[in-house]
């Protein structure tokens, strides 16, 4: 038996054997070898004294960054890679789960492969000088994705992108929204996975030799080569830290720490938008269970190492410009973690450490990182259902997403949400980021002839502008209808170009890395401003709304006369209207040619950025004044959702996720005392 074969043996001992152990098959290994746990939580243990320590001690840095509103240190000298930066700790002797971004706690880096702008505007942003050597690497000898993206983009893009049409479009920042399977790391060690992409480089030698799809195979050829070459800087960043990774764990804290180290390395090399952690925690049950039965360790080591564990993920930081912030309303990176979810066997994925992850919540309080989600089915346990309302009732911290929808739909049960609301199966789909399409500025330009409301030029098709006093629901759905044909082509183009550009300058080879070789990509576009678009058409069809216009004709405000129905509220004639756009819109994309075949999704979600949307559109026909913010996702307007919360959840839930398959979401409040 080879060496690595006996880490193997050694490692997998008391787990039931599968298809997983001759291929990487990370659900196959869960499937027969999870506990699902219907009990409640009274189990649980509190935070040790070394957690609360740590923790107290890295609050020290995050007062000071609230205080400050900068980061408490960052780096202008080094570009951040996997193996860039010495081993960092908070208390050495303390952590159970180690591994920092940089060599401090909260101390930022700098990834100039998306944009060199970005990283010297960040720097300036909090008064200091980025290294001029870093600066002239970056500019002279090695070109970035948003030189590269910049050297394609067409006039009218630009246009788009000033005016606010297209907003967000991930051109200078990294992409995000990958998931990397970081438990493979875990399950299988890094020789095993190098093995593994070893073969699969070899696999192509025969198309590449025949000349088969060509362009393609040579691409792939050489991202696997650089995938490969990833793990290999993985496994020399752990051993920084003392860990040697080669093989599989052989315990509970070793699967955290290695699951996590794969982690660490994507948060080092990209700052991608969404930085999601994936679904590790029923897999990570398996690990703590047979730890636990066999006596190696006791819940309060269990609760500790998962403690330590989200800590970590509390303190990922990215360095970024003031107006980045801006857009994303704050700092965020969304390590989203989801958790419970039904089995498509009809068992529960809920575990013990579904429970421990909510825990953390209270052990060392609320936060909005890791953005844990919960995959919420009818069938998930009463007991599991009782404990996520107390922790949402307390600590407001948990975000819920349809796990009866989605699972049907992949027919799958190892997907993970990336950002807020995207799903993709873990290690087998990846997704191209696309920002948002701003339909109520698509409506504006349709009554005013392509010419922006804000910037008074011409960014749309010039056309004739709508001269009627009173505004005609047909003429202006049949306008509107062009312009979305015109605003798809642009977005779509737009997006071939960033994503293409991103695999060529800043490819992701440590999240594809923990990827199978084919992988399923899909082409995320969104939606903003969907409620100001419907509410705005309905105003236009059931009450008369007269265009008020400058002296160049242009239609700057809108006055309405008698009432409209109002998307939230449960009524047919306005909640059709929302349908009706993100169908058509949808179907538009689909007509389109994308980079690398991939599969156009769409989401309605500006969780974020329904703001900055706001800001840069107009007065609107529905009585939205100019700069006001849009609602957010697929919100109602605020404060138009008149018949309570059923009744606008109604109205939302109306929403066809068919065409909406990178997600929809709905933000709001409630007290307490109401949930559960």
């Amino acid at each position: 038996m080879s060496e690595l074969n006996e880490k193997l043996a050694t490692a997998w001992e008391g787990f039931t054997k599968g298809d997983w152990q001759n291929e990487v098959n990370v659900r196959d290994f869960i499937q027969k070898n999870y506990t699902p746990y219907e009990g409640d939580e009274s189990f649980l243990a509190g935070a040790t004294d070394a957690t609360t320590k740590l923790w107290d001690s890295v609050m020290e840095g995050v007062k000071q960054e609230n205080r400050t509103h900068a980061p408490v240190d960052f780096d202008t000298s080094v570009a951040s890679t996997i193996t860039s930066h010495d081993a960092g700790y908070i208390n050495k002797a303390l952590e159970k789960i180690v591994g920092l971004q940089t060599e401090a706690p909260l101390k930022r880096a700098i990834i100039p492969f998306g944009g060199i702008k970005m990283v010297e505007g960040s720097c300036k942003a909090y008064n200091r000088e980025l290294d001029p050597m870093i600066k002239k690497i970056f500019t002279e000898y090695r070109k970035t994705h948003n030189q590269g993206v910049f050297d394609v983009y067409t006039p009218d893009i630009l246009r788009c992108r000033k005016s606010g049409v297209l907003t967000g479009l991930p051109d200078a920042y990294g992409r995000g929204r990958i998931i990397g399977d970081y438990r493979r790391v875990a399950l299988y060690g890094i020789d095993y996975l190098m093995k593994d992409k070893f073969a699969q480089f070899t696999s192509l030698q025969s198309d590449l030799e025949n000349g088969v799809n060509l362009e393609a195979t040579i691409r792939l050829r050489e991202e696997i080569a650089e995938q490969h070459r990833a793990l290999g800087q993985i496994k020399e960043m752990a051993a920084k830290y003392g860990c040697d990774i080669s093989g599989p764990a052989t315990n509970a804290q070793e699967a955290i720490q290695w699951t996590y180290f794969g982690y660490l390395a994507a948060v080092k090399s990209q700052n991608g938008a969404a930085m999601s952690f994936g679904r590790v925690s029923t897999f990570l049950d398996a690990y703590i269970e047979r730890d636990l039965k066999a006596g190696k360790i006791t819940e309060q080591d269990a609760q500790e190492m998962i403690d330590h564990l989200v800590m970590k993920l509390r303190m990922v930081r990215f360095l970024r410009t003031p107006e980045y912030d801006e857009l994303f309303s704050g700092d965020p990176i969304w390590a989203t973690e989801s958790i419970g979810g039904m089995g498509v066997d009809g068992r529960t994925l809920v575990t013990k450490n579904s429970f421990r992850f909510l825990n953390t919540l209270y052990t060392m309080g609320p936060s909005p990182e890791p953005n844990i989600t919960v995959l919420w089915s009818e069938k998930l346990p009463l007991n599991f259902k009782k404990f996520a309302a107390k922790v949402s009732i307390d600590t407001s911290s948990l975000q819920y997403e349809n796990d009866d929808l989605m699972r049907p739909d992949f027919n799958n049960d190892d997907y993970a949400i990336a950002c807020c609301v995207s799903p993709m199966i873990v290690g087998k789909q990846m997704q191209f980021f696309g920002a948002r399409a701003n339909l109520a500025k698509t409506m504006l330009y349709a009554i005013n002839g392509g010419v922006d409301e804000k910037l008074k030029m011409q960014v749309g098709p010039k056309s004739e502008p709508i001269k009627g006093d009173v505004l005609n629901f047909d003429e202006v759905m049949d306008r509107m209808d062009h312009f979305m044909d015109w605003l798809a082509k642009q977005y779509v183009t737009a997006l071939n170009v960033i994503h293409y550009m991103h695999d060529k300058y800043s490819y992701e080879a440590s999240l594809m890395a923990l990827h199978d070789r084919d992988v399923i990509r899909t082409m995320a576009c969104g939606i903003a401003g969907l409620s100001v678009a419907a509410d705005s058409l309905s105003a236009i069809k059931y009450a008369k709304v007269k265009p008020i216009r400058d002296e160049d004709g242009l239609a700057i405000d809108f006055e309405i006369e008698g009432e409209y129905p109002q998307f939230g509220n449960n009524d047919a004639r306005v909640d059709d209207m929302a349908v009706d756009l993100v169908e058509r819109f949808m179907k538009k994309i689909q007509k389109l040619t994308t980079y690398r075949g991939a599969i156009p999704t769409q989401s309605v979600l500006t969780i974020t950025s329904n703001v900055v949307y706001g800001k840069k559109t107009g007065n609107t026909p529905d009585g939205r004044r100019a700069g006001a913010p849009f609602g957010p996702g697929a919100n109602p307007m605020h404060g138009r959702d008149q018949k309570g919360a059923v009744a606008s959840l109604t109205s939302v839930a109306k929403l066809p996720f068919a065409y909406a398959k990178d997600g929809i979401s709905y933000t709001f409040s409630i007290v307490p005392k109401r949930t559960g």
